[in-house]
């Protein structure tokens, strides 16, 4: 039983493009695992979604400091640097991130105060309305209960 031949074109609808290439994608990095595995190359593997997504895969076992002892001085030191700009670049991008969404989250909270601030003035201008619409009540005022009953002996 063999596989059906699929035609190569581009797929319609989106949601199933995204899931084919979500699929397709983990299995090319699948693939290059392996073949770095089996035949000890270094492969370095780019691919950008459609969104501007980029995923990436490196084998490089240098990079993950696994190979280093066949390395000289030079070597090694090519390999820091090489290392320190990596990190360097994803220390800065985090950094951008963060600042980001303090941004993000300082312009929620000015919108929240401002909401605040709304929502009391209205409150307050409610509460003027109604004790404008209200007569005063004097506590000075005769009784006025009225009390059913027997009247028992004091």
């Amino acid at each position: 039983m063999t596989r059906k031949k699929i035609q190569i074109k581009k797929i319609d609808k989106t949601t199933a493009r995204q899931v084919t290439f979500s699929k397709r994608r983990r299995g090319l990095f699948k693939k290059a695992f392996e073949l770095s595995t089996l035949c000890d190359a270094d492969i370095a593997l780019i691919v950008f979604s459609a969104t501007g997504k980029l995923f990436e895969y490196a084998s490089s076992r240098k990079i993950k400091g696994e190979v280093l002892h066949g390395m000289d001085i030079e070597e090694l030191q090519k390999l820091e640097k090489v290392l320190e700009v990596g990190l360097s670049r994803v220390l800065e991008t985090k950094g951008e991130r963060f600042l980001e969404e303090i941004t993000v989250l300082e312009r929620k909270g000015a919108q929240l105060m401002a909401e605040n601030q709304r929502l009391k003035q209205s409150s307050e201008s409610i509460s003027n309305i109604c004790n404008s619409f209200d007569p005063p009540q004097d506590n000075d005022s005769s009784d006025t209960s009225l009390k059913l009953g027997l009247p028992f002996p004091k």
